[in-house]
């Protein structure tokens, strides 16, 4: 998943777990104004904590991937 579409994959994991934007934001100790700007993809202020206990109480966890694997790689020509 690409950084840009991490709000509304929040929003939804929330709606599948019939969660209100209340209800989960105090199930993380943080304002329903908070959850509603990273749903809205305002991560600017929400630290990788915060966003890290929102996707543990909608079962799911941050995960670094390399992005190119052969960014690194020399390329030998003949």
């Amino acid at each position: 998943m690409i950084l840009s579409e991490l709000g509304n994959k929040v929003k939804d994991l929330r709606k599948e777990k019939k969660l209100t934007q209340e209800k989960l934001a105090k199930m993380v100790g943080i304002s329903r104004n908070t959850l509603s700007k990273l749903e809205n993809g305002y991560l600017s202020n929400i630290s990788i904590v915060t966003l890290n206990k929102v996707l543990n109480e909608l079962d799911y966890e941050l995960e670094l991937k390399e992005v190119n694997p052969f960014a690194n790689s020399v390329l030998i020509k003949d």
